[in-house]
């Protein structure tokens, strides 16, 4: 487990996925996302370490820190299958769950509260931006330029980030993808933070540029 504050208010924690297998084509560790708003506690994907000890340290201290913000909780997901801890930790803290509107919120064992579609007004004014794959959601960080991917993006093992596979894409080709995303590029995108991979901590804009090039 690694635990980083990457901007005032802005946490990273890792943890290793309980259904990952050897041979998976994504890392058995996987990121999830801690913010503080104005308004609210934000949970990006959250899943809870499984190892006892470590498990109680966590919900230890993110109880702490959830009643020293004394703001109400929100889980967002980027992709319904990312559901991960969803449930536990909406329960433990009366948390509203927030997932795409077409992210199958039927297939989630955890009650979506807030369907959204794109351009809705989200918890502490982080912005959706369609991934182009049905159901998932990127968010958009503003005062903290960061931007957030479930996994759309990857990160690439060499610092930098790189689109997923194109099995995990369906009839999407590479080239349409890109040319649909090519609105991040006016983003002052500083940081990446990808669920599977490194995320990229510094100058994210020209990680984005690279990964979207011809």
């Amino acid at each position: 487990m690694d635990v980083r504050e990457l901007a005032p208010g802005l946490w990273r924690w890792t943890a290793l996925h309980p259904e990952w297998t050897p041979g998976a084509d994504w890392e058995q560790e996987v990121g999830c996302i801690y913010l503080e708003t104005a308004g609210s506690v934000i949970l990006i994907d959250p899943l809870v370490p499984g190892e006892p000890t470590l498990r109680q340290t966590f919900l230890d201290r993110l109880d702490a820190d959830v009643e020293r913000n004394g703001k109400p909780v929100s889980i967002l997901l980027t992709v319904w299958w990312h559901e991960r801890s969803t449930g536990e930790l909406a329960e433990r803290y009366g948390a509203e769950v927030w997932a795409n509107a077409e992210g199958g919120r039927s297939r989630t064992e955890t009650p979506v509260t807030h369907p959204f579609a794109t351009g809705d007004v989200l918890p502490g004014g982080l912005i959706g931006i369609d991934a182009q794959r049905v159901g998932e959601t990127m968010y958009w960080l503003p005062e903290q330029r960061a931007l957030v991917s479930g996994d759309i993006f990857l990160g690439d093992g060499d610092g930098g980030i790189r689109i997923c596979s194109q099995s995990w894409l369906g009839d999407v080709s590479y080239r349409e993808l890109k040319l649909a995303l090519g609105g991040l590029l006016d983003l002052p995108v500083e940081l990446v933070l990808v669920a599977h991979g490194e995320p990229v901590l510094e100058d994210g804009l020209a990680a984005l540029a690279a990964a979207l090039a011809d």
